[in-house]
């Protein structure tokens, strides 16, 4: 069975973060057994103002089920027949009956009752995407991602906390992503140029890290732009995120996504990502553009 050469390049991309440069480093302050295995279920580390500490490295915990097009392709321990792993066998946690849907990395929607509620509009642009093999998807062409798509992305991340800024440096495509949690507001829908990654503010509520973002760069703007999903799930420039962080426990971040964008969906929706604790690790320096031969490889009318 042939493999979607877009699959292809995702996949490969998503293999090279599991044998890092860094040697392993036992870092202190995480909670360990006899052994020296990290508690996953220990106590949430907090910040010197009481707040929940986001701080470390992450990679998504829960595995998608393949595909129709994979079947056969890729193993259950996630090797394919070229010898690419597209996620490193990690047991999941134990299922939250209060979760949203869980997003999956090929479709966000997958889990969705009723699946995603796609304007026609919508519908039809994820169907031009898949007619030409996904090729255009931003993370097979070494450029940035959306953000559900850097959430669900195999390769790890690190979060910097700080009391005014969070950053999110992601290891694919070496993503890196500012949000403001020093009480400025979201500037106005549609008056400042339209980024990647939009324009993220941050706020406490309890335990909870609420993030807005708007002013992305939307289907409109290009056929990179505005992909939720592997498949193509797009997302307009009038898009509006709301993402709200949870530390639960120790090695366990919940990270519930709400997608608000009129133009592209008949209804707001929310999805579920959850990561684990990657302790004692760092993400590697993946330069995807270095050697980049996709474009190249494919037939483009």
């Amino acid at each position: 069975m042939k493999m979607p050469a877009a699959l292809i390049a995702v996949l490969i991309g998503c293999s090279s973060s599991l044998s890092a440069q860094w040697p392993k480093y036992q870092e202190s302050g995480v909670p360990r057994d006899g052994q020296g295995g990290v508690l996953m279920e220990g106590r949430t580390q907090r910040t010197p103002d009481g707040k929940p500490d986001l701080t470390g490295d992450w990679v998504r915990a829960d595995r998608d089920p393949l595909p129709q097009e994979l079947v056969g392709v890729v193993t259950p321990r996630g090797e394919t027949n070229r010898g690419v792993i597209v996620e490193p066998p990690t047991p999941p946690f134990p299922p939250d009956p209060n979760s949203p849907p869980l997003a999956t990395f090929f479709d966000i929607g997958a889990n969705l009752a009723g699946g995603l509620p796609l304007t026609p509009s919508a519908a039809e642009l994820k169907k031009k995407r898949m007619a030409t093999n996904n090729r255009d998807n931003p993370d097979a062409n070494c450029l940035p991602m959306g953000i559900t798509q850097f959430h669900m992305q195999p390769q790890p991340r690190k979060i910097v906390q700080t009391p005014a800024l969070i950053v999110i440096l992601y290891e694919a495509n070496y993503g890196l992503r500012y949000i403001y949690t020093d009480g400025r507001r979201l500037p106005p829908q549609g008056e400042p140029q339209p980024w990647w990654y939009g324009y993220s503010v941050g706020r406490w509520e309890g335990d909870t890290l609420v993030v807005e973002t708007n002013n992305l760069r939307g289907a409109e703007s290009g056929p990179f732009d505005g992909w939720l999903d592997v498949r193509g799930s797009p997302y307009s420039e009038q898009a509006r995120f709301v993402e709200r962080f949870r530390r639960p426990v120790f090695g366990k971040l919940e990270i519930d996504v709400t997608v608000d964008d009129a133009k592209s969906y008949t209804r707001p929706f929310t999805v579920r990502v959850n990561q684990r604790l990657l302790a004692d690790e760092e993400p590697i320096e993946f330069v995807c553009n270095e050697n980049q031969q996709f474009r190249q490889r494919i037939k483009v009318d």
